[in-house]
């Protein structure tokens, strides 16, 4: 097979592989027709939620190695975590090989997919992520482009597909307006109107319902337990970017956060706490002001406080680092959560760089304490959905009781679970 071939059918495809939908269909032709005609410049892919934007970059990237097997070249696709992002994509690769009856031929090598002299990269585009020395001569695409920091692509990933002006792809949903994804989309758009050369992909919900009547009824599901305004459902179905996408809630539900009760400094006796951390990123310049702080939210759970003997959260509060060693942070958490709070439950940011905290933290607090959460796009919308109604929200201690800002998306995320596994445990003796 020759490069100019991309932008037809894989020969193995019509009876092996699942069937692209003709929006599917029509994206596929537009990338693989910039492949092979090295058209360069980009595209962006914006499809709802399990709307099969992943089968399409799969057969997409698929297409593209069997094409270029004896010319030989390199496609990379980074996503916004190694772990389990980028290798779930690398797996649905190798999967649909096998399928289309190309299993001896495509093989597998660490983050690498290759198919004769033709390669497939997978990467981490987190920030700390060292992903120097790549090139995407043939493609360069990037999943969930909503999570992926601008900064980082520009400087790490845009170059690998200079030398030979190789397409990229953004792949993802909308979230706020000056995300990476985002950006691209007016770029495009404004193309567009330019030229009416077509950029942006765009396929709500109802696209995907009119090829699959069981999606349908799923979403209606979806919209009539969220609320069609519910900001889980606008991004991830309506397909509709956010005007305060650096939280998880609007201005409306902050306000119902917003609780009555005091701040905490210190635990009170008989009380029941859980908490959340939120690890910062490494020092990329060289200066303590360029980290993430390290962010960890302690709540108080009670029993039968809301309506049906549903358990209140009520974050008491937060405490926060920049620039610690690691060594000595670990050491001064688990002291502070073990001794002083004695948290029943801590869910621990475990995507990228907090892994091995996690990690060092479940050896000291054990595993029945510490639970390492991985997050991704899928797992986001299952606990923003838990902490819409009709579950009771958490509540934040009352304005001006100390300064630190409302809850964002990341101090709040992790507290459905954590209220349900804090009130299965028994207490702690002295609690």
């Amino acid at each position: 097979m020759t490069a100019t071939t991309t932008a037809g059918a894989m020969p193995h495809a019509r009876t092996s592989l699942p069937r692209l939908r003709p929006y599917q269909a029509e994206i596929a032709r537009a990338i693989l027709g910039r492949v092979a005609s090295r058209a360069g410049g980009s595209i962006s892919v914006e499809i709802a939620r399990q709307g099969g934007k992943n089968e399409l970059s799969a057969q997409v990237e698929l297409a593209t190695l069997v094409a270029h097997t004896e010319a030989g070249g390199a496609l990379v696709k980074c996503a916004p975590t190694l772990t389990p992002q980028a290798r779930i994509s690398l797996e649905r690769l190798t999967s649909r090989a096998t399928a289309a009856g190309l299993g001896r031929l495509v093989r597998r090598s660490g983050q690498t997919v290759h198919c004769g002299r033709a390669r497939a990269h997978f990467l981490s585009a987190e920030r700390h992520a060292n992903v120097v020395g790549h090139t995407a001569d043939l493609l360069l695409e990037v999943d969930e482009a909503q999570e992926v920091d601008a900064e980082k692509f520009d400087r790490d990933f845009r170059p690998m597909a200079a030398s030979t002006n190789a397409p990229v792809i953004f792949y993802g949903t909308p979230w706020g307006a000056r995300s990476l994804l985002a950006r691209a989309t007016a770029e495009h758009i404004e193309a567009e109107r330019r030229d009416g050369v077509r950029r942006h992909f765009r396929h709500d919900w109802t696209a995907v319902a009119e090829c699959v009547p069981a999606y349908a009824q799923y979403v209606e599901g979806e919209r009539a337990r969220l609320g069609e305004r519910h900001p889980l459902f606008r991004t991830q179905y309506l397909l509709e970017p956010l005007e305060d996408a650096g939280r998880l809630f609007d201005a409306a539900t902050l306000a119902q956060i917003e609780g009555s009760h005091d701040r905490q400094r210190t635990p009170r006796p008989g009380e029941r706490y859980v908490a959340g951390l939120d690890l910062g990123g490494p020092d990329l310049h060289g200066t303590a002001t360029d980290r993430d702080e390290t962010v960890l939210t302690i709540a108080r759970v009670t029993a039968g406080a809301e309506a049906a003997g549903a358990p209140l959260v009520e974050v008491v509060e937060h405490q926060s680092w920049r620039g610690e060693a690691t060594e000595s942070l670990v050491a001064m958490l688990a002291d502070r959560l073990r001794r002083v709070w004695r948290v029943r439950r801590l869910a621990v940011d475990a995507t990228g760089i907090g892994a091995p905290v996690a990690d060092l933290l479940t050896a000291r607090l054990g595993r029945q304490v510490v639970e390492a959460v991985a997050f991704t796009a899928e797992r986001k919308s299952r606990l923003g959905g838990a902490l819409g109604p009709p579950a009771p929200l958490p509540h934040r201690w009352q304005h001006g009781g100390g300064g630190v800002p409302p809850p964002t998306r990341a101090r709040t995320r992790r507290l459905p679970r954590l209220r349900r596994d804090a009130l299965r445990r028994r207490p702690r003796r002295g609690a």
